[in-house]
């Protein structure tokens, strides 16, 4: 594809052991001439799979948190503008050609509509369609450096919208959500570590408000058993993230009174 608006961009996927979905993410980037995939220590097929696409530029690094590596990431691009994806996230044509009939403006971040499956089952109810900023002009701005729920900042700059779907794809049994339980909990108290109260009252309450918000206010049970699990999911990470922090904080408070008594 000749189109200028599409040779501007590089997509960017930091990405580690997304066997399941890494292909069908890159299948719908053919038409873009740099992709940019920063691998962070897979060890199933994703690497062969990247391969086997000749627009891919293949790079390895650590993983330091969520807004600092695909920041680190964007660095090996050549373009101007980076569009960042996740690795089971796939655009769609009528996505695709909404950069295409729009002319890019560096005053401007651009924000795009997503939509969430569990398995192949749109979710439409514990997660509604959303509205995430996602391309943007890499001598303007970046992500934050925050570990988890980063973001592209978007102060002094106007967001503008793009037409057509992302389909994200991130769950595909149940022990997914455990695995990223488990990380995203760890994440969230590395992040917050001294600098948020935590408590097991706190981390209860805020799962068990979780799973009413999402099972019975967002109607999460008209998404049938995917729904229940989600919401479960959700209760479980919220309950974990907060008592790890409280653990965390705990440790911290007895270090420095040891280092204190010294």
């Amino acid at each position: 594809m000749s189109h200028p608006e599409i040779k501007q961009i590089s997509c960017v996927i930091i990405v580690k052991n997304a066997g399941l979905t890494i292909e069908n993410t890159l299948a719908s980037l053919v038409n873009f001439q740099e992709v940019i995939l920063y691998d962070n220590g897979s060890t199933d097929q994703t690497i062969a799979i990247a391969q086997s696409f000749s627009n891919v530029k293949l790079v390895y690094g650590e993983f330091f948190g969520f807004g600092e590596t695909k920041n680190k990431a964007a660095a090996f691009a050549t373009q101007p503008w980076i569009l960042s994806l996740d690795a089971d996230e796939t655009l769609t044509a009528a996505f695709i050609q909404s950069l295409l009939t729009i002319k890019l403006d560096k005053q401007c971040v651009y924000q795009m509509l997503r939509t969430n499956f569990y398995r192949d089952r749109e979710i439409k109810y514990c997660w509604k369609k959303e509205k995430i900023v996602r391309l943007y002009h890499r001598q303007v701005t970046s992500f934050n450096a925050n570990k988890v729920h980063e973001f592209v900042i978007s102060e002094h700059l106007k967001v503008c919208e793009l037409s057509g779907l992302v389909n994200h794809y991130p769950y595909h049994e149940i022990s997914d959500f455990m695995i990223k339980s488990d990380r995203y909990s760890s994440l969230f108290a590395e992040e917050n570590l001294g600098k948020k109260h935590s408590s097991p009252a706190k981390a209860l309450l805020n799962a068990w408000f979780t799973f009413i918000k999402k099972y019975i206010i967002k109607r999460g049970f008209l998404d049938g058993s995917a729904g229940l699990i989600i919401s479960f999911a959700h209760m479980s990470t919220n309950f974990f993230k907060y008592m790890k922090l409280y653990e965390a904080n705990k440790a911290l408070a007895a270090k420095n009174n040891t280092v204190d008594k010294l």
